[in-house]
């Protein structure tokens, strides 16, 4: 595979899509955390490990952070991320025992056995050859080396991203259908895809694991703001700036019925998926 391997989601995550996940970051932390916590329990790092996180931009670095606390101070938490932009604010938030690095997964030479273990959340559902890139992953991990990563369930699975865009769809141009293993945040939706992959790329004892919880914690107009602007009803919204105004009100309604004392709380349902290198 040539650097180039995944230019398509390089340039997608340096623009506009990058700005704003970097925007949005301490929201994102806020939402995400408790799925990328249940995979890092999995996971299990141990004192004195040096760990691998895939697609920490995600978090704009949060992930490594609470990677490089769990290592202490006699290991190491590096992140790795294409987006420029998210990169940018994982710097500014770096602590002792974490670094970042820019890097495509599927192609960068990240040290052969360099790593104990290797996390990710929702970072490595992008590659163009998920099976290359996890054989660049692998060959990055020492023999009996950990991986686990959280990845979302289908599409229908998930009301957090499902009901905003069924609210918004009759006010918007009916969406071209999409390849579902194309790269993109359902790309692992089947568990038994993902395992393929995996053992093809050479991993043992794989397993994947269902895991629910409520995710959101903001007010309303905070909520309907991310909504906007992440997700598909903001890749939606992105093509067709002009109907924002339209779908407002609908996407509202919906999130006014999952409102709690402690913020908007919607269902999300995900894998979180585990292997050794042997």
């Amino acid at each position: 595979m040539t650097e180039a391997a995944n230019a398509d989601q390089i340039d997608y995550w340096n623009d506009a899509t990058g700005v704003k996940w970097a925007r949005f970051q301490d929201r994102l932390d806020h939402q995400l955390e408790p799925l990328g916590e249940a995979a890092m329990d999995a996971l299990a790092p141990k004192s004195g490990e040096r760990v691998l996180d895939i697609g920490c931009g995600c978090g704009c670095g949060q992930t490594t952070l609470a990677l490089a606390e769990r290592v202490g101070p006699s290991g190491a938490a590096t992140g790795a991320d294409i987006s420029r932009p998210m990169l940018a604010v994982a710097r500014t938030r770096a602590i002792g025992g974490a670094d970042f690095l820019e890097a495509d997964a599927q192609t960068y030479d990240f040290g052969a056995g360099a790593f104990d273990a290797v996390f990710s959340r929702f970072g490595v559902m992008f590659f163009n050859d998920p099976a290359a890139a996890f054989r660049n992953i692998r060959a990055a991990m020492k023999p009996g080396g950990r991986l686990a990563f959280v990845c979302w369930r289908p599409y229908l699975e998930n009301p957090w991203m499902r009901e905003p865009m069924e609210a918004a769809e009759r006010f918007l141009p009916p969406a071209e259908p999409s390849d579902p293993l194309a790269p993109g945040p359902f790309a692992f939706a089947d568990p038994g895809r993902v395992m393929t992959i995996l053992e093809t790329a050479g991993f043992a004892d794989t397993d994947a694991q269902p895991f629910d919880a409520l995710i959101g914690g903001s007010d309303l107009e905070n909520s309907l703001d991310m909504a906007f602007n992440i997700g598909p009803l903001g890749r939606a919204l992105r093509e067709h700036p002009d109907r924002t105004d339209h779908v407002r009100d609908a996407v509202r309604a919906v999130m006014e019925r999952h409102m709690t004392s402690d913020g908007l709380r919607m269902p999300a349902a995900v894998s979180i998926v585990t292997a050794k290198n042997p």
